[in-house]
Parts: C-alpha cells; sequence; structure tokens
C-alpha cells in the first residue's frame, strides 16, 4: 500500500465510527518517519506498523512508535517498539505506552521522561497530559541530563505536576550507587525557586583573595530575597539584604542594599578621599493599574561615584549615573499625560531635578472631517539645574512649554508620499534663582515648517537562487526620503536661556524635526535638507524571511548653516549583511565629508553555524567624544569565541587590543564543566590600566542547571558576572 493510500485508509478508518473528533479539534495526521517509507496497515486488526517508525500527529502531540493500533471507539492507541510522546517540553518514551489522543491520559509499564529542568525514569505509569497531573511508583528522579546520573532520587511512589510541585512517598537520595539520605516523604515545590546558597571564590589584584556570598530565600511566588555577607582580604567584609516582590495589580519590585567597610576606599574624581563607610540602596517598583494606566519610581542612593565601579561591575558598565525617578503614565486613544519627578539624591552626580514635570500629547489625529492632521505636545515644569558636587551654584525656575503642528499628508501617483507641515511652540520662564542667563522671566515663540517626501518600491525574482549565499527568491525594498526643516530664528536666542533640556552629544544625528527633536530649550534655527535612503534585499530561508542585506544612510545638508554648524554634517551607515544564515556582518559608520575623515567606525562579523561554536570579530574606531579631547577615543580589535569541546567541556575566549596604544588591554577566559546537574566555570581576567599595576582576576562560579543563575547567553554578554559582578 502507498504512504498516501495508507494515510487515507486509515484516518477513514479511524474517524468514521460514533467516536469523531469534535468540530473545530485539530485533525489527526499519520505518516512514515520520513518522506520516501511506506508502512503496512491490517485493516481487521487496526495495527499499522514499520520497522522504521510511524509518525501521529495531533494538535500539539506528537507520538512515535514501530508498532500502533488504534480503538476508533475509544481514540486510544497501543504503542510499541522506541515509543515517543512529546507535548511542548514534556517528552515520555518507553517500548509500550498507551495513550488516548481524546482524554491525553498515558499509562506505561517501563519508561523514560523528561520534563525540564527534571527527569524521571522507573516503572508504573499513569497520567494526563491535559490536567498535568502524573503518577509513578518504582521511581527515580534527577536534574542530571545522563542516560546514568550521578545522583538521584529514588521512590515508591511519586506524583508529578509540571511546574507545580514533585510529591515523592519512601524517598532515598543515591550519589552513584550509594545511599546517602532516607526520607518517608518529600515534597517540592517547583513554581518558586528552592532556598539556596552561592559562594563565588576568587583572585582579584586589587582585593587579594575574596569570596561573595549569598543566601537566596523564597517565603512564596510574591515574596523573596537574598542576604549578601562578602569578604575581600585588602577591602575588608561588605553585604546587605535583598527583598523581592510581587503584589499582584499592584505591581512588582525590589529593595537593593549593600554596605560596604572598606579598608581602601581610594580618592574620588576631585582628588578627595572617599569615606570608608560605603553604601547603596536601590528600590524600584512598576505596577501596570490598567491596560492604559502605569507608575514607575526608582530611587538609586549611594555613598559615592564609584562604589558601583567597584563592586558592581556589570551593572556600572550598563549604566554608570543611576536615575532617581517617579513617573505616572496615562493613555487614551488620542492623548497621553506623562507625571515625571526627578530629584538629586547623590551631589555626585549632575542632575536635572524635575519637581515635577507634567506633560500632555496629542497623537497626531484628523482634523474633523479635513485631511489635516493635528498633535501637540504641552509640558508645565519647575526645574533646577544642579552641578556635580556644587562646582558651580544651580539654577532653577518654572517653564511651560507648548508645540502644536498641522501635517497634509498625501500620497501622489500611488507611489509618493508627501507630508507638509506647519507648526509652532511658546515657552514662558520664570526664574526663581537668578544665576542661569535669564533675568527675571522671559518668553520665547518659534516657528517651523517643512515636508517629508518619500516613497517605498519593490520588486522581487521568485527564480533567483544561489546555494552559496542560500538564495532562494529574491525581493529588493527600496525607501528613499527627503525631509526639509526650516526654523527662523527664535524670539529668544538659546544663549538668553537657560539650558535645563539641552543638546546631548552624541554620534547618532539627532532628528530635526519637532516633537521629535526634545532639547526644548536648545532649539535654533535651523534650514537643512536631511536625506535618507533604506535598503533591503530578502529571501526565504528555512521557511521564513530573511534580510540577506538591511542598509541605512542618512546625512543632512545645511542650507543656512548657522555659525556652530557645518555645510554638511556628517553621513550616518547602518549595514547589516548575512550571506549566510549563520554569518552576519554589521557595520555602524560616520564619515565627516567636510573633513573627509572618519569619526567613527563599528564593524563586526559574526559567526553562529550551531550550538557547539561561535565567534565574533570586530573594530571598534572612535576618534573622539565630542568636546572630550583626543583622549577620549579609541582604535580597537576585539573578539569573543565560545567553543563547546563534548558534552562536559566548553571554553570562552574574549580579547581586547588597542591599535592606538599597540597592546593588551584585556584578556578574558571561561572554561566551562558540565557536572550533570551543575554547571561550573573557572574565569581569568587580566587588564592593563595604564596607571598603576594590572588588574588581574580569577574566580569560579556554580550554576544548578534546574535553576540556572544566569539567563541564556548572559554570562557571555555581562562576563564581570563570572567573577561575581
Amino acid at each position: 500500500m502507498t504512504r498516501a493510500g495508507a494515510i487515507l485508509l486509515l484516518l477513514s478508518l479511524l474517524w468514521a465510527g460514533p467516536l469523531t473528533v469534535a468540530q473545530g479539534a485539530p485533525e489527526l495526521e499519520v505518516t512514515a518517519s520520513s518522506p520516501e517509507a511506506t508502512f503496512e496497515y491490517d485493516e481487521e486488526t487496526g495495527v499499522a506498523s514499520d520497522p522504521a517508525g510511524i509518525i501521529v500527529r495531533y494538535g500539539d502531540v506528537q507520538l512515535t512508535a514501530r508498532t500502533i493500533r488504534f480503538n476508533r471507539l475509544t481514540s486510544e492507541v497501543e504503542a510499541e517498539g522506541a515509543v515517543r510522546i512529546q507535548q511542548g517540553k514534556e517528552l515520555w518514551t518507553g517500548e509500550r505506552v498507551r495513550y488516548n489522543f481524546a482524554t491525553r491520559e498515558i499509562t506505561a509499564n517501563e519508561y523514560r521522561a523528561g520534563v525540564s529542568p527534571f527527569f524521571f525514569a522507573g516503572e508504573g505509569l499513569s497520567g494526563s497530559l491535559t490536567n498535568q497531573v502524573h503518577s509513578m511508583t518504582n521511581s527515580f528522579v534527577t536534574t542530571a541530563d545522563r542516560a546514568e546520573p550521578g545522583h538521584r532520587i529514588t521512590a515508591r511512589s511519586l506524583t508529578f505536576v509540571p511546574d507545580k510541585y514533585v510529591e515523592i512517598h519512601g524517598a532515598t537520595f543515591y550519589v552513584g550507587k550509594v545511599p546517602i539520605m532516607y526520607l518517608p516523604s518529600y515534597r517540592r515545590h517547583l513554581d518558586r525557586h528552592p532556598n539556596n546558597f552561592v559562594f563565588v571564590p576568587g583572585y582579584r589584584s586589587l582585593f587579594g583573595p575574596y569570596l561573595l556570598t549569598t543566601y537566596n530565600w523564597f517565603a512564596s511566588t510574591n515574596l523573596g530575597g537574598a542576604i549578601h555577607l562578602d569578604y575581600r582580604q585588602k577591602r575588608g567584609f561588605a553585604g546587605g539584604p535583598d527583598f523581592f516582590y510581587d503584589l499582584g495589580q499592584a505591581g512588582d519590585g525590589e529593595l537593593l542594599t549593600y554596605y560596604a567597610a572598606d579598608d581602601e576606599p581610594g580618592l574620588d574624581s576631585r582628588g578627595e578621599p572617599i569615606s570608608r563607610d560605603r553604601y547603596s540602596v536601590n528600590f524600584a517598583h512598576s505596577a501596570r493599574i490598567n491596560s492604559e494606566l502605569t507608575a514607575k519610581a526608582a530611587v538609586r542612593k549611594q555613598s559615592d561615584e564609584y562604589l558601583r565601579r567597584d563592586f558592581f561591575e556589570d551593572e556600572y558598565r550598563l549604566d554608570v549615573q543611576p536615575r532617581t525617578f517617579g513617573e505616572l503614565s496615562q493613555l487614551w486613544p488620542q492623548f497621553s499625560l506623562n507625571l515625571l519627578a526627578v530629584p538629586q539624591v547623590n551631589n555626585f552626580f549632575q542632575t536635572v531635578e524635575r519637581l515635577p514635570d507634567a506633560r500632555l500629547s496629542a497623537l497626531p489625529q484628523p482634523v474633523g472631517a479635513t485631511p489635516v492632521y493635528y498633535e501637540s505636545e504641552s509640558s508645565l515644569a519647575y526645574l533646577r539645574f544642579n552641578y556635580a558636587n556644587e562646582v558651580q551654584p544651580s539654577y532653577e525656575g518654572f517653564r511651560a512649554d507648548t508645540f502644536h503642528q498641522l501635517t497634509l499628508p498625501q500620497t501622489l501617483f500611488g507611489w509618493l508620499n508627501v507630508t507638509p507641515r506647519v507648526g509652532g511652540r511658546f515657552t514662558q520662564y520664570g526664574m526663581e534663582k537668578n544665576i542661569a542667563p535669564l533675568d527675571g522671566s522671559e518668553s520665547r515663540g518659534v516657528f517651523n515648517t517643512g515636508a517629508e517626501v518619500s516613497a517605498k518600491a519593490s520588486r522581487i525574482w521568485p527564480r533567483a537562487h544561489n546555494r552559496l549565499l542560500e538564495v532562494d527568491g529574491l525581493r529588493h525594498i527600496v525607501e528613499p526620503s527627503v525631509n526639509y526643516v526650516f526654523v527662523p530664528n527664535p524670539s529668544v536666542a538659546p544663549d538668553e536661556l537657560p539650558q535645563f533640556d539641552y543638546e546631548m552629544q552624541t554620534y547618532r544625528l539627532l532628528p530635526i524635526t519637532f516633537p521629535e527633536y526634545n532639547a526644548i530649550d536648545a532649539i535654533n534655527s535651523q534650514n537643512a535638507i536631511r536625506f535618507g535612503l533604506r535598503n533591503k534585499l530578502q529571501t526565504k530561508r528555512e521557511e521564513a524571511i530573511d534580510n540577506l542585506v538591511n542598509w541605512a544612510v542618512e546625512f543632512d545638508w545645511r542650507l543656512d548653516p548657522r555659525e556652530d554648524q557645518r555645510t554638511y554634517s556628517d553621513v550616518y551607515w547602518d549595514l547589516d549583511f548575512r550571506p549566510r544564515s549563520w554569518v552576519t556582518l554589521s557595520s555602524e559608520l560616520r564619515y565627516d565629508i567636510n573633513e573627509t575623515d572618519w569619526r567613527m567606525a563599528l564593524n563586526t562579523i559574526t559567526f553562529e553555524p550551531n550550538d557547539r561554536w561561535n565567534w565574533q570579530f570586530g573594530y571598534r574606531y572612535l576618534a573622539e567624544w565630542p568636546g572630550m579631547g583626543p583622549d577620549s577615543g579609541y582604535d580597537l580589535l576585539v573578539s569573543s569565541l565560545f567553543l563547546k569541546l563534548n558534552e562536559n567541556w566548553a571554553f570562552h575566549l574574549g580579547q581586547q587590543y588597542s591599535l592606538q596604544d599597540h597592546l593588551m588591554q584585556e584578556q578574558f577566559y571561561s572554561i566551562y564543566r558540565d557536572l550533570q546537574s551543575w554547571t561550573a566555570a573557572l574565569t581569568f581576567r587580566w587588564r592593563d590600566l595604564h596607571e598603576g599595576e594590572d588588574d588581574f582576576t580569577v574566580a569560579v562560579t556554580f550554576s544548578l542547571k534546574a535553576f540556572p543563575r544566569f539567563k541564556l547567553g548572559q554570562d557571555r554578554n555581562q562576563r564581570e558576572l563570572l567573577l561575581g559582578g
């Protein structure tokens, strides 16, 4: 019998009787294990068999076996020979299994199962994949993902509910073949992490030998925390409690505390001694009151500017200056209201306090039955500019700002998008401390107009094929755009106003249209055209659309440049090229047309052919950060290689080489060892600090597979975590 004929005959037999699948239920599909194979079917006995295997699919359940016997009245199947039943993350195997597709009940005499993060084996299985309750007898459970686990818990009877609990009766804990402990009854909750200790021993030249200790505790799914007790031989003892909570609709948050009696605190940025008593208190809360109303709050208090750099290096690299704020946001279909309060809690960080700042925005919306659209943004704020360490006196005052704009989006010829716009802004200042350029009060008016012209075109080559580049058909999408902006001289120049919201220096081109350009106090005249071009070249890979090329470029032509401007802005380029599904070349460039010189180059090539190895190699160049001098730039080669030798051993190697100084700035090496239920990492890091002795660190970290310490790939992206943070 042919494969197709067998399938049709089997399906008709299965579902022709009194018991049929309910309307809307998934279809039952029976196929051979490979497209070329066929299977034998006996109409009288209802048995289908194939030594290579038969696959039965029903919804999200897939059953594989060498022989299957169907009962069309009960929807039950008896499967024999290398039986596998897969549903989501659950996998059940055995030589002889009975399974009901209607009730999803499963029974077996001998079985093995994997329901991450646990693995089971034994005799006597009964359960249901619907209510997720499984009962087993003469079984064992382990978290080791090996055929012969190094440790396990044997049980007279066992009940397992995925993501909820495991209940064991007559339990004996074995290491190898040696019984270690007997428990008459044991119940472990899976919906919360078990209480545990974490130890990170190591040595760092700046700390001496150290031991970082954490006890993680979990009172319930809504409350947990950690207690830290750290010792660094050169720096002394440190630690503190953390709390994590979930109040349901009232929100969730955390309170993190840390205190260090530092024996060698060093000097701050002013060259003054840092106090021996160093601490940090971090509080964060977030609540989604309803689908339109959200509230957020964060307090980041620390004793000095370098505490995070010294003791929480991973956090310091992500955010050098954490912000304290409170925010309330309300959304409506056409409007949004945002209330923001920002106090200064650390006087060694420059801060613009907002006490508070209320902002009402009208989203683009049609004006009556006309084709004209209206948008606006208005704010009312009391602001205070505080310099770090009070190097200059602060200034503060009241500011009311309102911006309104009309646009007329049109499509011409069916493909050309033209959007002219006209708008205006009025800002009122009232100063309480007359130290800023403004004396008393002042009002400013700004007019803006312009138009954006854009188009989008595409073409398809369905017969384009290239094995080298994994091309299966091509689609080219091109999106050119021209955006003209005209802003005459404001009624008051920026240098005559207090700069609360000033223009931040960045190597990405800043927006030139309102309200995207949000440096309210720095608004100045503008007569410029921004040219943009985006190209996408797409193909089909693994039944999905993949970008072979994704390239965007833009620059500004200033028709009437100000004294602080040049005729042409820098050209910014962003490119991703994937010649293969496992190779990606990324490039971010910024080129100075006026000086014909590169200002930034971030080029990276990434190889990810499989889960056994990946390599990322890059070149990073920055001429200098604007206004920070030539020493603020860099010229680096970076490399990151991950290699998995086998199931037990893996390596991660990272290097950073300075072409400017001709030296290896940083080397990072990690050796991973799989210990069945655990993974261990031995990490070495060496850094050239330019001044003083080099910084050398070695540390050992452990992670339980069932409840890993790090998210997938986090320890490679934030390598400082392997050193204890």
